[in-house]
């Protein structure tokens, strides 16, 4: 079977600040939007030009829910806990994130996969983002 992932969906509360950060913060664009009457749910799918999509969700009455505020607590609960990007320079896209108003959740070091440095980071809600640098990248 040949599959290929096509984008990871972020259920948000403030979809417009959200999907500003999110094209501010990794230069994405938008593919498109969508509204569903019945539901309410209102949603815009963003892509990064290496072609990584992300699709942001919002729905009248939403809550929060659980969500840690680091990938260790967040291994705690079971389901969704993050999502990962990779970059060949992880010290300044780290950098530029957090100047960009991202949660300094880890600063960058070693991953523990050999050769592979990490950092975390989480959006403007808390949402939990790695980022990895491997060295071949």
């Amino acid at each position: 079977m040949t599959t290929r992932l096509d984008h990871v969906g972020v259920n948000v509360r403030d979809l417009t600040a959200q999907t500003a950060w999110y094209q501010r913060a990794f230069g994405l664009t938008t593919v498109f939007d969508f509204h569903l009457e019945g539901p309410g749910l209102t949603g815009v799918v963003l892509a990064h030009p290496h072609g990584w999509r992300i699709e942001l969700l919002a729905r009248p009455g939403s809550t929060p829910g659980l969500r840690g505020p680091d990938p260790l607590t967040a291994a705690l609960t079971e389901g969704y806990g993050h999502f990962a990007v990779t970059t060949p320079e992880l010290d300044p896209v780290y950098e530029a994130l957090a100047a960009q108003g991202a949660g300094e959740v880890m600063k960058p070091g070693p991953s523990p996969e050999p050769g592979v440095r990490m950092a975390w980071v989480s959006d403007p809600e808390g949402n939990l983002i790695e980022l990895i640098e491997k060295s071949n990248s």
